[in-house]
């Protein structure tokens, strides 16, 4: 397993009325990130603050190419970006102890926090297709390159952890200084994760590690 400190290169925020930093996602341009009774987004190269959407906006948060997902309690809700209506409402899988969430291969991840659980599920239905077992608290969760990773926060202590999809085993960790919690968790696409701050009400920029040969 490879462990590595996490280099941070950026940092964004606090942002004015915001007091906390739950899910965060990437559209391409905009970074979303939740803070309990807003969407909001904002530019990462200006660092301006473009849009906030009047939503419920507890946990995770997830870009499918067209819409937004965004956990509400126990329910999570398919959103358009443009308006902020709410599309569609599936229940959550967690029943409100959800946490990340995450678009890929068709389907949601819904991080459970203290279940340390990751679930795919049916974004139609919320029905639970998978479940992979992890041995920490899991905050956000994203798909990068087909590596699973997903955020974990206990105590004083924070990491990414890269795992197998298949057996939850730990493959890689990148370990965030004390005291910065990971809550909401994204990547760029390329070699950047966008990482929620929780009650810091930061969004920050961790390097993902180099890859001497991609697999």
């Amino acid at each position: 397993m490879k462990r590595s400190a996490a280099e941070i290169l950026s940092e964004y925020g606090p942002f004015p009325g915001v007091d906390s930093v739950g899910g965060v996602t990437f559209d391409g341009r905009q970074v979303w990130f939740a803070s309990g009774d807003k969407l909001n987004a904002f530019d990462p190269a200006s660092e301006k603050m473009l849009r906030s959407l009047d939503v419920a906006a507890h946990a995770g948060t997830a870009f499918d190419g067209q819409h937004l997902f965004q956990i509400a309690e126990e329910r999570i809700q398919k959103i358009d970006p443009k308006t902020g209506n709410v599309l569609a409402t599936i229940p959550a899988p967690g029943g409100g102890g959800d946490s990340g969430l995450a678009w890929a291969e068709g389907t949601l991840w819904v991080g459970q926090y203290r279940d340390r659980k990751i679930h795919q599920i049916d974004p139609q239905t919320g029905a639970i297709l998978r479940t992979i077992e992890s041995n920490r608290f899991v905050t956000g969760v994203t798909w990068l390159d087909n590596e699973l990773w997903h955020g974990t926060w206990e105590g004083d202590e924070s990491e990414l952890r890269q795992i197998d999809p298949q057996t939850g085993e730990v493959l890689e960790r990148i370990e965030m200084p004390p005291g910065v919690g990971v809550s909401g968790l994204e990547s760029d696409g390329g070699d950047r994760f966008f990482c929620g701050g929780g009650n810091s009400g930061m969004v920050r920029t961790v390097r993902r590690p180099r890859r001497s040969a991609r697999s």
